[in-house]
């Protein structure tokens, strides 16, 4: 004989959905997509990936298999391994990797715009000096030249890519990534 529910217990499964097959398929599948993801990675891109050692034994062996049917069932295991892990931070770090990430995006507008105003405007250099004192200013100054000067005879932009290189270098070192202060 089963033993009688209280009244809080039948409520808390009634607020309990079960999930869909739908939804446990497609997130099965977005899984296994990730999965094949890692699988195209090199060896280098994997070891900065903080995976378990079953799934990085997983993903190396579909990397030999050349049979169509066993990469299948490769990438479906890959899958299944997947479910057990949190991919979050796979995925942030492979869009990284794949240019998609907002925050990085945000910060190379910030520095191209910074290499734009720097080349355009006299004073700008000053204000740059405001905010990175600790700046050689005379490497930026024959960049700034070099630049305009390519930039007037219709030469490759070699000078303002160097220019894009420093200016990263430097808000790096003092930022590590954060947002870098700009003003209109």
């Amino acid at each position: 004989m089963k033993p009688n529910k209280t009244h809080s217990q039948a409520a808390e499964e009634d607020l309990i959905e079960p999930i869909s097959k739908t939804k446990l398929k497609a997130e099965a599948d977005a899984q296994q997509e990730i999965g094949v993801k890692l699988v195209a990675l090199p060896a280098s891109k994997l070891a900065q990936l903080d995976l378990p050692e079953r799934l990085i034994d997983a993903i190396n062996e579909a990397k030999r298999i050349t049979a169509n049917g066993a990469i299948r069932r490769q990438k479906q295991y890959i899958g299944s391994l997947m479910r057990d892990i949190d991919v979050e931070p796979i995925v942030e770090q492979m869009q990284k990797w794949e240019g998609k990430n907002t925050a990085e995006n945000a910060y190379f507008h910030q520095l191209e715009n910074w290499r734009t105003r720097l080349i355009a405007d006299e004073n700008a250099l000053s204000e740059f000096m405001g905010i990175h004192p600790n700046v050689d200013s005379q490497q930026i100054r024959t960049l700034i030249r070099n630049a305009r000067r390519e930039a007037s005879s219709n030469k490759p932009p070699k000078s303002s890519r160097e220019l894009f290189k420093l200016l990263r270098e430097i808000t790096g070192e003092t930022n590590q990534g954060e947002d870098i202060e700009f003003t209109d």
